[in-house]
């Protein structure tokens, strides 16, 4: 098949959108796709073996999503935040992330508490093994399932929405060996999730502060393109 034949007529549409965004998402997320790169069409179309018009759906979702840029000149492209952009994110975050640990803070059934804990022991591993594309994705996937167990389906869009940016930002700012988030702080928020009051809240807002800290502005390799010449 082309890239501009259409899809075989026992493959949905939407399903192989979904699939496109999804492997997408999760090359931007794990970082396998750096800031800055340009998302041809056509490449796209022949890698999944996909209609252009499956691909570019899948691009207008991700534009949708803030997930990737689509410029009018340029076509797709992973953005490069700034560190304008790392203040707001975590400032957004912090809002969302924060509001969801009180919420959730002496709530949570055993076996919810059991399944974030399995999440820090399978990035604790990744960690361990050097996969620093596993320990990325666990640790969004931690956080992500304090936002489904909210039970908020607004709070877990706006979380989808950042943590691409975040993993970006980590990217092009954090020094390299950084590890995706501090694993201890998940421990940490466990515990404070376990029993009722504002421990949790604090705590997350303590961990995302860590990892905005973390980021170092000396890595923007980006800023040359950005700023103009004086």
């Amino acid at each position: 098949m082309t890239p501009d034949d259409p899809e075989p007529p026992d493959t949905a549409p939407s399903t192989a959108t979904e699939r496109v965004y999804d492997s997408l998402y999760t090359d931007i997320l794990e970082r396998r796709l750096a800031p800055g790169t340009r998302l041809r069409e056509e490449e796209l179309a022949a890698r999944f073996t996909v209609s252009r018009t499956v691909i570019r759906q899948a691009l207008h979702r991700l534009a949708q999503d803030q997930v990737i840029a689509l410029n009018h000149n340029r076509g797709a492209q992973v953005p490069a935040p700034t560190r304008a952009d790392a203040a707001h994110v975590f400032d957004a975050r912090r809002v969302v992330e924060c509001e969801i640990a009180r919420r959730l803070a002496g709530r949570l059934a055993p076996e919810q508490l059991v399944q974030l804990q399995a999440l820090v022991d399978a990035e604790a591993r990744a960690d361990t093994l050097g996969d620093r594309s596993a320990a990325i994705r666990l640790s969004g996937e931690f956080h992500r399932a304090l936002a489904q167990m909210c039970g908020n389906p607004v709070f877990l869009r706006l979380l989808e929405g950042l943590l691409p940016t975040t993993s970006l930002l980590m990217a092009l700012y954090q020094p390299a060996g950084t590890p995706a988030c501090v694993l201890h702080r998940h421990v940490e928020l466990i515990s404070a999730l376990g029993r009722p009051g504002a421990a949790a809240a604090t705590e997350m807002r303590r961990h995302l502060q860590e990892i905005e800290r973390s980021l170092n502005p000396v890595r923007d390799t980006f800023r040359a393109y950005r700023e103009p010449a004086t």
